[in-house]
């Protein structure tokens, strides 16, 4: 199982230089919009593109489908499983194709509507949205071919061209960032780099070239692996309707998921100018440390979970679920309170104000306190679909949703974008702690974590004290804030060595 911890080192490295990209290109953003009317439209638009992407080939895909391309590549052969894969990515992409049509055609009234995207804009952040969102589907046809793909070449372990893609998606957003977007160009070198003006149109078509790259360079890698494609629906094919009934459940847990997100637009969109992107920065923020842990372990365990699964290697698939359990508490708990106190002065790098700065520094220290129970959902939502149950994670997901909104409605007015981050976590953390207690019972599982536990909460408080003293004693700022956050990342490595061994033997 060595090939876990190299997987998972390759997918962390490729999702790091992911989010470095995304960084500046929502740095570049932050620089040229702020906290705007323009960007909050810009952000609104996107959810809707999301959640199809997400629903149909996206989320669907990555832990639905991967299961069966295994399974029936270890009985039927490598032809087989793609015979399957081309079936059924002929017939969503034509489903996400109508689904494009529809939602473009009805645009103004899925963003107008009370129950709709935003019901609080005024009638100009309206039109841009509509305007907006009609682009966006755009990238959603490319990125669904691409997300495709992704499962395909997971589905034979292979990990660095998905990654990659995902940087390469961020690359064409810089585009439109650098190029497309600005009406003052930008000088690099000495140089004045070409500037077109389009605003936030600019942003979106940088994303569509962006999903354009992101389906590209998964092209060599199907060629890898000799896929060849095949014409139909194969809807008679016992493989195709066993991934159908497996994705059907796991599109309305993707819905579910996704309705938090318009959900919370919804309500970010009746409190003052600039909560919805303040929701987005705090989970930019957010995203880093749960990629690079939660999505990145998840990501690589899901075919060998499969495997295992598929083998009734119960011991083995016990085993798997500790240790990431393990180095998941091990790496999470100190790494919320390092990042809680040290993320101030990486806001103030996006020049939103004083007033603004408050606003997101505090969406995203909400946000982080649920990385721990983000990050266990990553990988418990994969353990019950390796094992070919989609109805556990879509009734966890449906109690998850109704939280989230009833929780979104009580905390929104007296909490502010803080009180929506914080119906999100209370949320998601109560699905992953639910999951993770029913993996206990059906596994029977004897783990014991008082270890493990007790020096993630040693180094939690080292992780607190330690910036908190150099605070103290120096401005703070953001050399000041990379020195202590680099000192608390030594205490954690540390700390956590005995559970990073485990990491590296997997």
């Amino acid at each position: 199982m060595k090939h876990i911890a190299r997987s998972t080192l390759i997918v962390a490295i490729f999702f790091g230089l992911e989010k470095v990209l995304g960084f500046a290109r929502h740095f570049l953003v932050a620089r040229q919009f702020g906290l705007s009317a323009e960007l909050d439209a810009y952000n609104a638009a996107n959810n809707l593109p999301d959640l199809l992407f997400m629903l149909i080939s996206g989320g669907a895909l990555a832990m639905a489908f991967i299961p069966v391309l295994t399974e029936t590549r270890q009985k039927a052969g490598q032809e087989a499983a793609w015979r399957v894969f081309s079936y059924v990515l002929n017939l969503l992409f034509l489903v996400t194709a109508s689904l494009s049509l529809l939602i473009a055609l009805f645009a103004p009234q899925l963003v107008r509507s009370q129950v709709g995207i935003g019901p609080g804009f005024s009638l100009e952040q309206q039109n841009v949205v509509v305007n907006l969102m009609r682009l966006n589907l755009i990238g959603t046809l490319l990125l669904s071919l691409g997300g495709l793909a992704v499962a395909g070449l997971q589905a034979n372990q292979h990990f660095w061209l998905p990654a990659i893609a995902l940087s390469l998606y961020d690359l064409g957003g810089l585009v439109g960032v650098v190029f497309l977007a600005p009406d003052q160009a930008y000088h690099l070198l000495g140089l004045q780099l070409p500037s077109m003006g389009w605003g936030v149109y600019g942003l979106v078509s940088g994303t569509i070239l962006g999903a354009f790259l992101y389906l590209l360079i998964q092209i060599p890698g199907l060629i890898r692996y000799r896929f060849r494609w095949h014409g139909g629906f194969g809807l008679r094919e016992a493989m195709v309707l066993k991934s159908l009934s497996l994705m059907a459940p796991r599109v309305l847990t993707m819905l579910f998921i996704q309705l938090t997100f318009i959900a919370q637009d919804n309500l970010a969109s009746r409190l003052s100018s600039g909560s919805i992107t303040a929701l987005a920065y705090g989970w930019l923020f957010f995203q880093v440390p749960e990629t690079l842990i939660g999505t990145a372990l998840g990501t690589v365990l899901l075919p060998t979970l499969a495997e295992q699964a598929a083998l009734q290697d119960r011991q083995a698939f016990q085993q798997t679920l500790e240790k990431s359990l393990r180095v998941i508490l091990a790496v999470t708990i100190p790494l919320i309170a390092l990042l809680i106190v040290v993320i101030r002065p990486a806001v103030t790098i996006f020049n939103f104000g004083s007033e603004g700065e408050n606003l997101v520094v505090w969406t995203a220290r909400v946000y982080l306190l649920g990385l721990l129970g983000h990050s266990l959902l990553e990988v418990a939502v994969r353990a019950f679909y390796a094992q070919q149950d989609a109805r556990t994670p879509l009734t966890s997901a449906a109690l998850t949703s109704l939280a989230f909104i009833l929780l979104g409605i009580l905390f929104y007015r007296p909490l502010g974008a803080a009180g929506i981050a914080l119906a999100n976590v209370v949320a998601f953390s109560g699905q992953a702690f639910f999951l993770w207690g029913l993996l206990c019972r059906q596994q029977q599982f004897s783990w014991v974590m008082s270890k493990t536990l007790g020096r993630a909460s040693l180094a939690a408080l080292l992780c607190i004290a330690i910036p908190s003293f150099i605070f103290r004693w120096n401005a703070v700022t953001l050399p000041n804030a990379i020195v202590a956050g680099a000192v608390g990342m030594l205490v954690l490595v540390f700390l956590a060595l005995p559970e990073l061994k485990i990491l590296l033997r997997l």
